[in-house]
């Protein structure tokens, strides 16, 4: 829960609860401190270990590939992610001045060109989390594919003191 941490609150009471930091699938740490910045690696939108979905993120509503609304929640879900990564380097979130730059990839399919409204789940989400703190500069990608068949994956880069 909390631990006293305003924005630990704030995420509770967006009826989140901040995950355990997913262990990496290849070699890699979750998150690298160098002077006042953290740095996450790209986190996927695992919930309890594992993907909800997988596959290439399509406006077309092909069988087999997730809707942008979906991928939106599950980019949400990768910030969020990202944010558990943030606090297991810095110790406590309140310690973040700022949210400097989110980079999320979607895996789409070849005539999907919504990354950025996908990737607005995770800018949403780093707002509503952190307020002022959260708005960041951002680049949002098309891949081929991304690693365990993800539909998104999202890193980010704070600021903290």
């Amino acid at each position: 829960m909390s631990n006293g941490s305003a924005v630990e609150s704030r995420i509770a009471e967006l009826g989140l609860e901040l995950p355990a930091v997913a262990a990496p699938v290849a070699a890699y740490v979750p998150a690298v401190v160098t002077g006042s910045w953290v740095h996450t690696s790209g986190q996927l939108p695992f919930v309890d270990g594992q993907l909800p979905a997988t596959g290439k993120v399509s406006a077309t509503g092909t069988a087999g590939t997730v809707s942008p609304e979906d991928a939106h929640e599950l980019a949400a879900r990768a910030a969020l992610n990202a944010v558990a990564a943030v606090k297991e380097a810095v110790g406590d979130l309140d310690r973040v001045v700022r949210i400097v730059k989110v980079v999320g990839f979607v895996a789409s399919d070849p005539g999907f060109t919504g990354q950025p409204g996908v990737i607005n789940g995770a800018s949403e989400l780093l707002g509503q989390i952190f307020g002022d703190a959260g708005v960041h500069a951002r680049s949002a990608v098309g891949v081929a594919v991304l690693p365990l068949d993800a539909p998104v994956e999202v890193e980010l880069v704070a600021e903290f003191r």
